[in-house]
């Protein structure tokens, strides 16, 4: 059994679980910030950011979006010039319609992007926002800006790992399996803190909520800060983006307590303090309905 960076060895598109899962974190976390435009930057000798990039291309064109794609010359042993590969990939965010949502098919790839860009003079995130995979938070906090990243569920990952070694060492014949392990969420950063939505009213009501969704704000609270109707803003929303200003609410709070759970062992009343619930019944219960387990269901599914 081999391993590449980011994914093991797979043979078919049944075994792509992870890699789906992946793609689905980014394109949904760049859509939610209101992008039609978006790109894809990859390395063609992995067959993980292959599978990606088919992910992504059908993903953006059931949202409805335009795919900008950029693949690295590099081939599987015969690595390209340093140099050669940052003039192309250079030339090919200058070419890109702006603003655009580009998601890095690793956190690497990511960090090259952004280096790009500042050779280029363009704005992260104004004019190009970038997301990458596997959150390495030193690499992800030391890029310039730092690196908004899809978070791995590591720990489930080791865990199945070891779980499947140990059955193999006491002479189990496993056979071919897909075990699929998804994401935890993304973890944002500067490089796609943006709303790149022309309505001023939209994007100022989208960036509070990003803000103090989680110190337990509500529609009626966006509405103070902007002066709309709520039906206007409601309307607003549901044509810019898909959604109300309440379900984007939900989603900022559910996606933290996701992270909670899996990241942390805090206890509960604590993860609804952290994320704007004011009882942990209504948390457990809001959780449910959108994840169809409880908290402690999935963080043991999280965790392992």
């Amino acid at each position: 059994m081999g391993f590449e960076r980011g994914a093991c060895h797979r043979t078919g598109p049944a075994e792509r679980g992870g890699d789906e899962a992946s793609t689905r974190a980014a394109v949904d976390h760049l859509l939610q910030r209101g992008f039609r435009q978006f790109g894809y930057c990859g390395e063609p000798q992995f067959n993980w950011s292959k599978w990606r990039r088919e992910y992504f291309e059908q993903m953006v064109e059931q949202a409805g979006g335009q795919c900008h794609m950029y693949e690295s010359t590099a081939t599987a042993g015969k690595p390209t010039s340093y140099q050669r590969e940052h003039r192309r990939l250079e030339a090919w965010v200058r070419k890109l319609p702006k603003p655009i949502g580009v998601m890095a098919c690793y956190d690497i790839k990511g960090q090259q992007v952004l280096d790009a860009c500042r050779e280029a003079g363009i704005a992260v995130p104004e004019e190009v926002a970038v997301i990458g995979v596997d959150n390495d938070a030193l690499l992800c906090n030391l890029a310039s800006p730092p690196l908004s990243s899809v978070i791995p569920n590591s720990h489930r990952t080791g865990y199945q790992a070891a779980a499947l070694l140990a059955r193999m060492m006491a002479g189990e014949q496993l056979g071919e399996q897909a075990h699929r392990i998804p994401p935890l969420g993304v973890a944002t950063r500067h490089s796609t803190d943006i709303v790149a939505v022309d309505d001023p009213d939209v994007a100022a009501a989208v960036r509070l909520i990003y803000e103090r969704a989680c110190e337990g704000i509500n529609v009626a609270d966006v509405l103070r800060e902007v002066p709309l109707t709520r039906r206007d803003l409601e309307n607003r929303f549901r044509k810019i983006l898909g959604f109300t200003p309440h379900e984007e609410i939900v989603r900022v709070h559910i996606d933290r307590v996701k992270q909670l759970l899996g990241e942390t062992d805090l206890p509960m009343t604590q993860v609804a303090q952290l994320t704007g619930f004011r009882h942990v019944e209504y948390m457990s219960a809001a959780f449910k309905r959108r994840v169809g387990l409880s908290p402690r269901e999935y963080r043991r599914t999280a965790q392992a």
